[in-house]
C-alpha cells in the first residue's frame, strides 16, 4: 500500500479552474486534470522564474519531489495543447500559505481528490 502524499504548500489558488479550446463544444472534449500543487509548481518555476531549489523550499517539498510535480504538470499541459483537450484544475493535497491563521483548524492540509 503506497504511503499517502505529504501536504504541499501553495501560495496561490487559481480563480479560473477550467480552460478549453475555442470553438469546440464542451461535451466533445476530453479533459486533463491538473492538481492545485501542479499549477503552483508551474507558477513558481515558469512564471516567477525561480530555481527548482527555491521552488521546492517554498512548497515545502524536496527538490526531487518538486521536479516530479513539475514534469507531471508540464506533460499534462502539453498533452492538452497538442491533443486539443480541456484543462480542469482541481484536487490535490495542499495547504494554503497563511491560511492557518484564518482557518478553524490551524495547520490542516486540504485533501482534494480530483479525477486523474
Amino acid at each position: 500500500m503506497p504511503r499517502p502524499p505529504k501536504c504541499r504548500r501553495v501560495e496561490f489558488l487559481p480563480q479560473h479552474t477550467y480552460f478549453k479550446p475555442a470553438g469546440i463544444p464542451l461535451r466533445e472534449l476530453e479533459e486533463v486534470v491538473l492538481a492545485v500543487e501542479e499549477v503552483e509548481a508551474l507558477r513558481l518555476k515558469d512564471l516567477e522564474g525561480l530555481e527548482q531549489e527555491e521552488c521546492a523550499e517554498r512548497m515545502q517539498v524536496s527538490r526531487p519531489t518538486f521536479q516530479r510535480i513539475l514534469v507531471g504538470a508540464r506533460q499534462k499541459v502539453s498533452r492538452a495543447l497538442v491533443e486539443g483537450k480541456a484543462i480542469r484544475v482541481e484536487g490535490g493535497t495542499f495547504a494554503v500559505a497563511g491560511e492557518a491563521a484564518r482557518g478553524p483548524a490551524p495547520g490542516r492540509c486540504r485533501h482534494r481528490h480530483g479525477r486523474q
